[in-house]
């Protein structure tokens, strides 16, 4: 069992970012396409959190053209260049899946102070 422990915490990031459930993030996602390298963000509030330690994701939704787009990201991914926080929701829920079934105004997150 110290085994997998040892291996794992190499791989962790040694500043992983505080990201909570509510709050509106943006992601920046190193892209690979051909010899080129670019980055592109991806910016949408945090509506899951799961598992823990390696395996850790997060999960983002954001509302692009007028349709629902999510996208699981593994926070200690070595293709996840970093992740801001724009601003901290106030939620009293550890999922938000109840956003997908609301638009506009119902689905906006009070700010936290």
């Amino acid at each position: 069992m110290d085994l997998v422990k040892v291996l794992s915490e190499q791989y962790l990031k040694e500043t992983a970012p505080m990201v909570e459930v509510g709050d509106t993030v943006r992601v920046h996602i190193k892209i690979k396409e051909g010899s080129r390298e670019r980055i592109q963000v991806f910016e949408g509030i945090v509506i899951a959190k799961k598992h823990g330690g390696i395996a850790e994701t997060i999960t983002v939704r954001r509302i692009s053209y007028g349709v629902g787009c999510e996208k699981v990201f593994p926070i200690h991914s070595p293709s996840i260049a970093k992740i801001e926080t724009v601003r901290k929701g106030k939620v009293r829920r550890a999922k938000l899946y109840y956003l997908r079934n609301r638009v506009g105004k119902a689905a906006k997150i009070k700010e936290r102070v």
